[in-house]
């Protein structure tokens, strides 16, 4: 048995590459904070997860005053164990946002300490359903970006082999949704897949009075149509349309994922290994969408979520936004519009140790050991 000897913590605030709009927000920087965990063997594995550029700190006080001690001396492979300590510990402060951040660094941190120890990728280790799945992207269809801009990116994603590019609506007006929309389908013809993501931008009946003025686009689906919490206003508007409706980004509890199932208000999940807090609920999230015949498609986290997709039966899609660049020597293999799950021990994410401890916020760095 193998005993967790230290964990260190870390955050780097990342710029995006692109300028990034939706219906509510601007995501103008991403907030990494990273867990290095090592055993008595002295292996190591590091996970992270992410902000879109808010409540970095708190997480990191979590991790640091709360969270990381209670783990040094535990079972190192022992995760479900240390995943249920964990939240018991901050069960005043669950099920939300900072907390599930903080569990999903450690969790995957420790999924690859025992991926990297049992000599298998994660998408073995997790299942082993498949070797690569399909991209769409969404870094050409931010809210802010004009019609034939749009229209050029998905061309240029379609050649690549992309099969589908995922367009921000939530303009004033239903008209201009639909222009930008129809412009697109014009172009790129009836095979290639168009997303929407409205980011819980709409009431229910604005979001069923834009759906049904949609319904000839043909969308792979509307995306976060309603505030996340909404659950019956997500039936209400899956049982008024044809169109797929899409939820989980802002879900933070697999008890979330088990309502939204049994009660109709979704068709695709889109659980988010740094929402839902790590691995372990990814996995349970993606096994119960399986027994209700519903695919899922990750949000973010590409370099990480291509594992998963390729771990679970029914993972749809990987999301491509290029995010840890900055912080990673090899990239994702990306071949003919399909992502590639690493073939190398643990996560697969290629840290740039050089550039990760250069771009570290000083104030956020701090080791704990036994």
């Amino acid at each position: 048995m193998a005993k967790i000897e230290k964990v260190e913590l870390r955050m780097v605030d990342l710029v995006p590459k692109v300028k990034r709009t939706d219906a509510i927000q601007s995501f103008v920087s991403q907030e990494t904070p990273i867990v290095t965990i090592t055993d008595s063997d002295g292996a190591s594995g590091t996970g992270y997860s992410y902000t879109i550029g808010t409540g970095g700190s708190s997480v990191m006080r979590l991790l640091a005053d709360h969270l990381a001690p209670r783990i040094i001396g535990d079972d190192a492979d022992m995760i479900e164990a240390i995943w249920h300590k964990l939240e018991f510990a901050t069960h005043a402060t669950t099920i939300g946002a900072i907390t599930s951040i903080a569990l999903a660094a450690i969790d995957t941190a420790l999924w690859d300490l025992r991926a990297k120890k049992q000599g298998l990728p994660l998408w073995k280790l997790a299942g082993g359903a498949k070797e690569k799945a399909p991209l769409y992207t969404t870094e050409g269809g931010w809210l802010h970006i004009e019609p034939q801009a749009l229209v050029d990116d998905a061309l240029q994603a379609k050649e690549k082999g992309f099969r589908g590019s995922k367009v921000k609506i939530g303009k004033p007006t239903g008209a201009e949704d639909f222009a930008r929309l129809a412009a697109m389908r014009k172009a790129l013809g009836d095979e290639y897949e168009i997303m929407t993501d409205c980011n819980q931008g709409f009431t229910v009946d604005e979001a069923i009075r834009r759906a049904d003025r949609l319904r000839e686009i043909d969308l792979a689906w509307i995306e976060e149509p309603l505030p996340a919490d909404d659950i019956d206003g997500h039936v209400r508007l899956s049982r008024s349309t044809s169109t797929p409706i899409a939820v989980g980004e802002s879900l933070y509890s697999i008890r979330h994922f088990r309502e939204y199932m049994q009660k109709g208000g979704c068709s695709i999940v889109q659980v988010d290994v740094g929402r839902i807090g790590g691995i372990t609920p990814w996995l349970k999230v993606a096994h119960a969408a399986e027994a209700f015949d519903m695919p899922v498609s990750a949000h973010f986290l590409m370099e990480l979520h291509v594992s998963l997709a390729c771990a679970v039966q029914n993972g749809k899609y990987v999301e491509y936004i290029p995010q840890l660049d900055e912080l990673t020597g090899k990239r994702m293999k990306i071949v003919d519009g399909y992502g590639y799950a690493p073939t190398e021990p643990g996560i697969g994410i290629d840290w740039d140790w050089d550039k990760l401890k250069k771009l570290s916020i000083a104030e956020f760095e701090k080791t704990i050991v036994k």
